[in-house]
This record gives C-alpha cells, sequence and structure tokens, in this order.
C-alpha cells in the first residue's frame, strides 16, 4: 500500500457566501504534498490561489468557508479539527509566511518578544532556549542574532521576509506554506530570497507550499507545479514538464508573457481578456472567452483533468487522447 502524502488535498471547494449567493473560489481542487517536496501555485490574481493556501492551513474567515472535500495532513484532516487542535498543529508541524511581511509581524514588538510568543505558545521552554532558538533561526536566514532586539520598521523588506522565514522554522515543522513572500520585493531580493528558502528547504527536509503569479519565479525551484485559472485547476505536472510543454493553452500563455534571459528574442504575449465573473462562469471551458484555441464543443462541455504524458490538463483538446 503506496505511503499517503505529507499534504493530500481532496475535491475542496471554498464559497464566499455573497448577497448574490454562494460564489465559488476554489471549485473542487485536488493537490498533494510530498516530504520534503517544493510545490508551487501559480495564475492571476484572483485565480483563488491564497483562498486555497488559506484553507488548506485553516486561516479561513466569513463570508469564505470549505464548503466540501478534505485536508488531510499527515492522515489528519484539518478541515473537520477543533480550532484548538488546529492552532495547537500550527507552527509546530505546518507553518506559514503570509505575503507582507510588515503587516504580519507585529510594528511594536522586538523579532525577540515574537519569537519567544510563537514559542511560548506551543511549548516550554526555558528564556535560555528561546533566545538560543530565536539567534539559530535568523543564522540560518543570513540576519545577524543582533536584530533580535529590531522592531520590523527597523529592518528593510527583504529582512523582514526573511525574518518571518525564521519564525515559521522556530519549531521545525514539516511543511511550510508560502503566499507570495516575494511580491514586495525588487528582482535581485526575490532571487535571492528564493535561493536561500530552496537552501533552507533542502537542509532542514520540509516540504513548501508556495503561492505565487510568477511563472517564471520558481521554474528553477520548484519541484511540481499547480496552474490555477477561475477557481479551477487547469493544469497539474512537475515543474519541467509543464514549463517545456505546456499542455494548457492558459499555461502557455502565463509563459509566453514572461521574457526568457536565453534564447532567441521572441515578442511577449500577454493573455487578452480577464478572468471571469465567478458568480456567473461561463458555460463549459472556462478559459472559452480568452483562448486562442477555441472549438465548438468548448462551450458546451466543461472539461476534466486529462492525462497529458507526466502531467494533467483542463482541456477538450486532450480528451480524444484518453479514450
Amino acid at each position: 500500500m503506496p505511503e499517503r502524502p505529507l499534504l493530500d488535498v481532496s475535491d475542496l471547494s471554498v464559497v464566499y457566501d455573497t448577497e448574490r449567493g454562494p460564489v465559488a473560489a476554489v471549485d473542487h481542487v485536488e493537490l498533494a504534498v510530498e516530504e520534503g517536496e517544493f510545490t508551487a501555485v501559480v495564475g492571476e490574481s484572483g485565480c483563488g490561489k491564497s483562498t486555497l493556501l488559506f484553507a488548506v492551513t485553516g486561516l479561513l474567515n466569513p463570508p469564505a468557508r470549505v464548503a466540501g472535500g478534505t485536508v488531510r495532513f499527515k492522515g489528519t484532516d484539518l478541515v473537520a479539527l477543533p480550532e484548538r487542535e488546529l492552532n495547537r498543529l500550527r507552527w509546530r508541524e505546518l507553518s506559514v509566511v503570509l505575503q507582507s511581511a510588515m503587516n504580519a509581524l507585529n510594528p511594536v514588538a522586538t523579532l525577540a518578544a515574537q519569537y519567544k510568543d510563537a514559542m511560548a505558545a506551543h511549548g516550554t521552554y526555558t528564556d535560555e532556549e528561546i533566545r538560543a532558538r530565536s539567534a539559530e533561526v535568523l543564522d540560518l536566514v543570513g540576519i545577524d542574532p543582533v536584530h533580535l532586539r529590531s522592531y520590523p520598521h527597523q529592518l528593510s523588506g527583504g529582512m523582514r521576509q526573511r525574518a518571518m522565514i525564521a519564525m515559521a522554522l522556530l519549531l521545525t515543522p514539516d511543511l511550510v506554506v508560502m503566499d507570495e513572500p516575494t511580491s514586495a520585493l525588487d528582482v535581485v531580493a526575490q532571487r535571492s530570497l528564493m535561493v536561500q528558502i530552496k537552501e533552507l528547504q533542502q537542509l532542514l527536509g520540509f516540504a513548501v507550499l508556495f503561492v505565487t503569479h510568477d511563472m517564471s519565479l520558481v521554474s528553477h525551484f520548484s519541484d511540481r507545479l499547480l496552474v490555477m485559472y477561475a477557481g479551477q485547476v487547469v493544469e497539474t505536472g512537475p515543474t519541467r514538464t509543464v514549463f517545456d510543454h505546456p499542455a494548457h493553452p492558459y499555461s502557455r500563455g502565463l509563459l509566453e508573457a514572461f521574457p526568457s534571459i536565453r534564447g532567441p528574442r521572441v515578442p511577449l504575449r500577454g493573455i487578452p481578456g480577464s478572468p471571469p465573473d465567478l458568480a456567473d462562469p461561463p458555460s463549459g471551458c472556462r478559459f472559452t472567452p480568452r483562448c486562442p484555441l477555441v472549438h465548438a464543443p468548448c462551450h458546451e462541455h466543461a472539461p476534466e483533468l486529462y492525462e497529458v504524458g507526466d502531467a494533467r490538463a483542463r482541456c477538450l483538446l486532450h480528451a480524444e487522447a484518453t479514450r
């Protein structure tokens, strides 16, 4: 019997209750993260990436709610877990790095005080143990432990983000979930932070679920890729497979929207139009209004995720090949 993945998301749906009725921001999503694996979730703003992340970590707030499916972490369904047990599990086994470190960190407390609060909430430690561990994790992310006495506003954006990653590693979790941690940084700081995250992952052995809108950012760092559009997974597979042979027109469009630093110069092509209104999605394939390869059946039949080599793609072009 094969071992269960570290994180196993099955048929997960998340809706927002609105005056127009429930709006599905995450629609029957499947996702698996193995131990020590780096999995990236990419797509345009508003496609459901962050909602998926918050559902996985149990951080959804009304009007958002899980409408169906399971989120199993080490075999335990987090969706059914009481809040008290979920709080006990967070940081110790599953930690989160949010998008804006300046907003996530307490602006009126030093790093030392915030690290102490996180450790004290999840175990019994002496002051000396807390100081030693806090200095250790800061050193791991390349920050001089002298900055434990610093307040967030005294650090640069890149240092704040690394300080958040250090906090996420305080209790040596098995999975670190990151919500666009590089979005507020310049390209040089982005690259530096991504290299550091990958090095830490290989050193400590934790798995990463990384959410971003930047397709090019994860090309050299992730093992597996999940491409989302309008709340659905439209393509999933090994990162190199998706980059080298994108099987969905949307994945292809995302890749063509980023310049390459190698090879011949080619014109950049954006994806025309905008994502659909999830309160009233188009019939059939949701990408139909923007797809350059659309044909008649696309307007009528909602595609499934079809096997395409090592990957799977939600496109009717691959339906015949799987029959």
